[in-house]
């Protein structure tokens, strides 16, 4: 039986001919990953587990990007608590304020992540690097602490479902219109502990950004990770960015999949996703009547230039709806400072947003935007869980930086191909 992209990369880590899923696999570990939420507790279980040295401080990475700059006592300990341990053992890749952006942004960025590795992090979005033909998954905090140790997780080998793209995307549609309608039509659940691996003509004309943001968000069909194969488009990327050699691994033609879908980018139109998961879809068109209190653009999912370029568009020489709270937030300093380059932070401010440092802060409730009882965000993270941005009775409708745009002149949630 024929191997998957995913299960190939797997094999080779775990130093075996092959795999096949449901099979448990030791498996070495080319990158480890922790934010200032998660690595604290992984700090306290490396620990109490007796360990006293890193397998390798050049492929450990801790990004302090949640609750930083610090927004309270207890963020400002969990990040101590990250800098003693990160110089205790002279970490190469800490990344404090001043320095961090929002990880899953930053690592490619950086070219830290790379075709064919084998990834975990603490952190359930580190599915993003699939985007760069690399398994990448995420863990608990105890398995980030062993992996910090001894180099090695453990993984049941995953099955996999196929998605095979064709045709190009319509002006105002964008790799997140792709994921939420894949998760829209599959589910939360459509893919729990499986390998979404897209392939087909349609890859070409999908942009690094459009993959990682659709890998970023295959954990909310459940998946174990999402994955592209590694192309032209990938090439240019890694090349001269990333930090070691890659190897690029291909599934066999006689790969076997749960079940294959197919999807014509061409027939995409801008997607919102309703309270309460990421699976309720609708087109934009539906929630026109639907008035909103905030609007934030960035995250891990969203928040790399071509997202802040596509709300300048929308936004230059405009204003924001009356009223409304505008949050903008590049997901890196080197995409801060390209900001300021392009003129767009200009734009931004005159347009009545607020712009912020990197951090992931609105995504999960943590501060820069929390709701208040009965108020609406258009977001471009990628959860709108009951509470996840604030008060229970809150509401978020994740989109499109486009759409997120679009509705911060109107107030409303509003088609972005009527005023493009």
């Amino acid at each position: 039986m024929g191997m998957t992209m995913t299960q190939k990369i797997l094999a080779a880590h775990a130093g075996l001919p092959s795999v096949k899923p449901g099979q448990l696999i030791n498996a070495n570990l080319d990158i480890v990953l922790g934010n200032d939420i998660t690595t604290p507790v992984a700090i306290n279980e490396f620990e109490k587990a007796g360990f006293d040295s890193v397998y390798d401080k050049s492929r450990i990475n801790i990004v302090l990007d949640h609750f930083t700059p610090n927004k309270d006592i207890k963020a400002a300990e969990q990040s101590k608590q990250c800098r003693q341990f990160a110089c205790k053992f002279d970490i190469d890749n800490y990344y404090d304020v001043g320095e961090m952006g929002v990880e899953h942004a930053l690592l490619p960025e950086k070219g830290i992540v790379t075709a064919g590795d084998c990834i975990i992090g603490a952190d359930s979005h580190t599915c993003t690097y699939g985007a760069v033909g690399a398994f990448s998954t995420g863990v608990g905090s105890t398995d980030m602490a062993a992996g910090m140790a001894t180099g090695k997780c453990w993984f049941k080998v995953p099955s996999a479902i196929k998605i095979n793209l064709t045709g190009k995307l319509s002006k105002g549609v964008s790799g997140k219109d792709v994921i939420l309608d894949i998760i829209g039509r599959i589910g939360v659940d459509g893919a729990l502990y499986q390998s979404m691996e897209f392939v087909g003509d349609g890859v070409a004309s999908l942009s690094m950004d459009d993959r990682l943001t659709i890998c970023n968000m295959a954990i909310e069909a459940g998946a174990k990770n999402g994955i592209f194969p590694v192309d032209d488009i990938t090439r240019e990327y890694l090349d001269g960015r990333t930090q070691r050699e890659y190897k690029v691994y291909e599934a066999d033609e006689d790969a076997e999949y749960t079940q294959v879908i197919d999807f014509d980018l061409s027939a995409l139109v801008p997607t919102v996703s309703y309270p309460h998961l990421p699976e309720n879809t609708h087109p934009v068109t539906e929630a026109k009547d639907i008035k909103i209190d905030q609007v934030v653009i960035g995250s891990c999912t969203n928040g790399r230039i071509s997202d802040m370029e596509a709300a300048y568009e929308i936004l230059n020489g405009k204003k924001v709806k009356k009223g409304l709270r505008v949050i903008i937030i590049p997901a890196t300093q080197a995409i801060y400072k390209e900001c300021i380059k392009r003129g767009y932070m200009e734009a931004f401010i005159d347009a009545g947003c607020v712009v912020s440092t990197p951090t992931c802060g609105p995504c999960l409730g943590g501060y820069m935007g929390i709701l208040a009882a009965g108020e609406r965000c258009v977001s471009t993270t990628n959860r709108n869980f009951v509470g996840r941005m604030g008060h229970i009775s809150s509401e978020i409708y994740l989109a499109s930086p486009a759409v997120a745009a679009a509705s911060a002149l109107t107030g409303y949630i509003s088609d972005p191909r009527e005023v493009l």
